[in-house]
């Protein structure tokens, strides 16, 4: 997984007043929690910009003024609800030992037959959440929906990996081709229909055996 560097000021100061002044000065107050200590820290709101304005994941190292570089990931964020300014973020701590959870962009690859057909491609998640060691996390999670005819679904068993958890119920669908009015039946399943047809046909045919 990708990871980004944002270069902050440790605070200590954390009243009101406090956070007030810095929000003032175009700074957005945040912590980090998870580890032995809370760290309190500010940075400026453009520094944010490529962690929260995209659809992707990262990790994230705050290098501290003091020289201390700590690995995170983003947990939550407030927002002003007029503005929409960067309130507040919250951060986790991440060690290579321990899992953390996240959740994952999800991306189709391949044509789906159902879709050349006429058929609508319709997601019912868009990220997938998973847990697993920061280092095995992927950038997006990918499903191949190559095969997919209409009323076929993607569910989070056909995308599971050795490198993480999936943390939804195994038959939750990622995504599914849905019939549309400019549906067209899929010629190898007409073909295997006419072939059905015609074999019963002629076995209804054939004259019976003499006794």
């Amino acid at each position: 997984m990708k990871s980004l560097t944002i270069n902050a000021s440790q605070r200590e100061s954390v009243g009101k007043k406090a956070t007030k002044a810095l929000r003032n000065a175009g700074q957005v107050p945040c912590v980090i929690y998870g580890g032995d200590t809370i760290v309190h820290f500010a940075a400026p709101e453009i520094a944010f910009k490529n962690l929260v304005y995209t659809p992707n994941v990262h990790t994230v190292v705050i290098a501290l003024d003091n020289g201390t570089k700590i690995n995170a990931i983003l947990q939550d964020i407030q927002f002003h609800p007029v503005t929409d300014k960067i309130l507040h973020i919250d951060f986790i701590e991440i060690f290579d030992d321990k899992p953390i959870t996240m959740e994952i962009p999800f991306r189709t690859t391949g044509n789906s037959r159902g879709v050349l057909n006429g058929g609508v491609l319709r997601f019912n998640l868009r990220r997938i959440k998973v847990k697993g060691l920061a280092a095995n996390l992927p950038d997006l999670i990918e499903g191949d929906i190559t095969n997919l005819k209409i009323g076929n679904k993607l569910t989070v068993t056909d995308v599971a990996s050795d490198d993480f958890t999936i943390l939804h119920p195994d038959n939750t669908v990622v995504c599914m081709i849905k019939t549309s009015r400019t549906a067209v039946e899929d010629e190898e399943e007409e073909e295997e229909t006419e072939g059905a047809a015609e074999g019963a046909t002629e076995g209804a045919e054939a004259p019976a055996a003499e006794a």
